[in-house]
């Protein structure tokens, strides 16, 4: 049979292996900058662009889209040309693909420390910005299915299933949960409200880990680790088994995020229930690529790249038996809102997609640029560097979530609590802390390591741009399934079709959840002394989500004896009722608890003691890591909007009126005036004050009254967090229905 001659696309995979390596130094080092800022919380004090609350989900995008987002385009770019015998099926699409992507990556890195987010987790960016990643996703896709429907290869190999399971459900889980109403060509409100919307966004949140930063990487662990080991899968049959049963089960476990929350309790059980299930596929993927290593362990000894993929496996299946046991209610009720869950999610970042992208970096360039790498020593140092900072990242925190939460849970003989001050916990973690950041630098240093020994690799090498190859046409075969040909050999060969069921496996587990929270009246009972927020106080909560105030303090009180005495001051030990929520778009639970809680907050503190908390927290609470918020008292509060929210609030069902719109301005200066006078009540306020004023007159500046300031904004939400409920029981709600 005649062969074809063609060539592989190799540019873009090098454009995407350079921004991998370079995005990945920029997201480590701002995670790092982080990790430092909790043993010096004023280390960039008075900027605050630089703040902890803006600059934590920059990290976080930094590290999933711009590194791990990149190093899976780069896996993809290169392996699937190979599997499919085939360049890819658009050089433009391709280039649309690179180009798009790092410029939503720029978008991000100057709108998060600008405070454009929308606060919900792993999708902070605004809707322009979302908009973008939905076209950019879908140019990769139609390039991918392109190249399939052109391929040289009958049957897809077990990494491309992954690769097109990857590629639906991202976009069905980013379009759904990106679901918002714009105010503006920054600003927008989730369509969602309170409990439905937590639903919707740990249905993303937790798939966005299993779609994007799991099963891609599994793909790429198919095709790279046999390519590295020179040695075949180890189960053709488990990898099928593995592929389904994951795809199916991972959808419905979202819900574990929110154990003992205000979701319904039949979507929490649901949640525990799939997640304990997911072990199983989880492990069998696990052992399928360790056991792909069996005869070639003399060969990992020697190899940098197997030892890197060896760790990475290896950190994949412990992340993935700790997730299901983590699901476990009793297991969560201590994990939960601590740094247990940092521990468990870095053991996942670090060491299988860190690790992963770095063994196939090692294993791609020289083959790229037709060479050897430059230092194997080298590597084998970045190997047990990088391992070390894991270890010492992972383990600490591991001690400071169990610390933390058995403080947060201790009782008196009396029954008050032993560690009533919120701080005590934080003073007793501080050395784990240190060694967090310790091994974080190390793991950076090892990155480091990496860049130089590539920069040697590539500059010894030549720049093959297209690589020529070649392999017979595919030949036109019956549609129809052979006599002697198994179900799923022959579904390997009509993608179209294989597509198609993977779509629909993932989109069962979603609608069970989520369709009856959208479409059932009684979902979350309502409760008629909940009522919406004020112009001033909505205003507020804007700035507590651009400041990023949810990435240090949850808003969920869950029904444990410990949080109630804790959290709610006022004594009517009230857990958080989801009926507290139907007004709050989005909804701001949190994930973890750097600060107390603050769903109860209101009333606790006079409005001088928020104030001066926000000028400079260790003086008012000492030994506090929270940094200070200076800015917020300058800055004027911007009004210019506040109908256009209340309007866009009243299409998501807010009951607003028109009376309550068309006087907002006034009902804000009324409310602001109030907390002025307030402040007015301490004498050392009134001398500062005073004294602003008499310098801005003098320099013939425009003083701007305290009543117009952000900070009173953000005080007026503080103090109506939780006074909508006051009961003392469970059954006096139902006088309140």
């Amino acid at each position: 049979m005649e062969v074809e001659k063609f060539y592989y696309d190799n540019k873009i995979v090098k454009s995407f292996l350079y921004a991998t390596l370079f995005w990945g130094i920029i997201g480590m080092s701002v995670g790092l900058t982080l990790a430092f800022m909790f043993m010096f919380p004023n280390l960039t004090d008075g900027i605050s662009w630089l703040s902890f609350g803006r600059l934590r989900p920059l990290h976080t995008n930094a590290v999933i889209f711009a590194f791990v987002g990149n190093a899976i385009y780069a896996g993809v770019y290169y392996s699937l040309q190979r599997l499919l015998k085939a360049r890819m099926w658009s050089d433009l699409l391709s280039k649309f693909n690179f180009w798009g992507w790092q410029l939503i990556i720029v978008a991000a890195a100057i709108t998060l420390p600008l405070g454009i987010t929308t606060s919900k987790e792993y999708a902070e960016l605004e809707w322009p910005i979302d908009i973008a990643i939905a076209l950019v996703w879908v140019a990769f896709g139609a390039n991918m299915i392109g190249t399939i429907l052109k391929r040289r290869q009958r049957h897809l190999y077990v990494a491309i299933w992954f690769y097109l399971a990857t590629f639906v459900t991202v976009a069905v889980l980013h379009i759904v949960n990106s679901i918002e109403l714009p105010v503006s060509f920054l600003k927008s409100y989730s369509a969602y409200a309170g409990v439905q919307d937590a639903l919707v966004q740990w249905w993303y949140g937790h798939n966005a880990v299993a779609f994007f930063l799991t099963t891609p990487f599994l793909g790429l662990m198919y095709y790279f680790v046999p390519k590295a080991a020179n040695r075949p899968v180890y189960s053709y049959k488990l990898s099928i088994v593995h592929f389904w049963s994951l795809i199916f089960i991972y959808i419905w476990a979202g819900p574990h995020h929110l154990l003992y929350t205000a979701l319904p309790d039949w979507a929490q059980s649901l949640g525990v229930a799939f997640s304990v299930m997911l072990i199983a596929p989880s492990w069998g993927g696990m052992i399928n690529g360790l056991l792909t290593l069996r005869g070639a362990w003399d060969k990992v000894r020697t190899s940098p790249v197997l030892k890197f993929m060896v760790v990475a496996i290896t950190g994949y299946g412990m992340a993935t038996f700790e997730g299901p046991m983590l699901s476990l209610k009793n297991v969560n009720a201590i994990a939960h809102f601590s740094d247990w869950i940092i521990a468990h999610v870095h053991v996942g970042a670090l060491a299988w997609n860190g690790f992963l992208t770095f063994g196939m970096v090692y294993w791609m360039v020289p083959r790229l640029f037709k060479t050897t790498l430059w230092s194997n020593k080298l590597a084998n140092a970045h190997f047990w560097i990088g391992t070390l900072g894991i270890i010492m990242y992972a383990l600490p925190m591991y001690v400071a979530g169990f610390v933390q939460a058995f403080m947060w849970k201790q009782f008196e003989p009396d029954g008050s609590l032993t560690y009533g001050n919120f701080l005590e916990t934080v003073k007793e973690i501080m050395p784990m802390y240190w060694m967090r950041a310790i091994g974080g630098t190390l793991y950076l240093i090892g990155a480091l390591i990496l860049i130089y020994n590539i920069i040697k690799t590539i500059r010894s090498g030549q720049d093959v741009t297209d690589e020529l190859a070649e392999a017979a046409p595919l030949q036109k075969v019956t549609r129809h399934r052979t006599a002697k040909e198994g179900y799923h050999t022959w579904l390997e060969r009509r993608p179209v079709k294989l597509t198609i069921y993977a779509t629909i496996a993932i989109l069962i587990g979603g609608m069970v959840q989520i369709i009856p929270s959208l479409m059932v009246d009684d979902y979350v009972p309502k409760i008629t002394s909940v009522k919406p927020y004020s112009p001033l106080e909505l205003q507020g909560r804007d700035i507590y989500i651009r400041e990023g105030c949810n990435s240090c303090h949850s808003q969920m009180i869950r029904p444990f004896r410990s949080e109630v005495q804790r959290y709610d001051w006022t004594n009517d030990k009230q857990y958080s009722k989801s009926g507290e929520f139907v007004y709050d778009h989005p909804f701001l639970w949190g994930s973890k608890r750097t600060g107390p809680d603050l769903h109860r907050i209101g009333g606790k503190y006079s409005d001088n003691w928020h104030f001066n908390h926000f000028y400079d927290p260790q003086t008012v609470s000492e030994g506090s890591i929270m940094p200070s918020y200076r800015w917020l008292i300058k800055n004027e509060l911007d009004k210019s909007l506040t109908e256009a929210k209340l309007k866009a609030m009243v299409s998501l069902g807010v009951p607003y009126t028109e009376e309550d719109i068309a006087n907002a301005q006034d009902w804000m200066s009324e409310q602001g005036t109030q907390i002025e006078q307030n402040l007015l009540k301490d004498p050392d306020f009134v001398k500062s004050y005073e004294t602003d004023k008499q310098d801005a007159l003098q320099k013939g500046e425009d003083f701007v009254e305290m009543r117009n300031r952000e900070v009173v904004a953000l005080i007026a939400y503080l103090q109506r967090l939780g006074t909508d409920i006051k009961v003392k029981s469970n059954d006096d709600l139902g006088s309140q229905q």
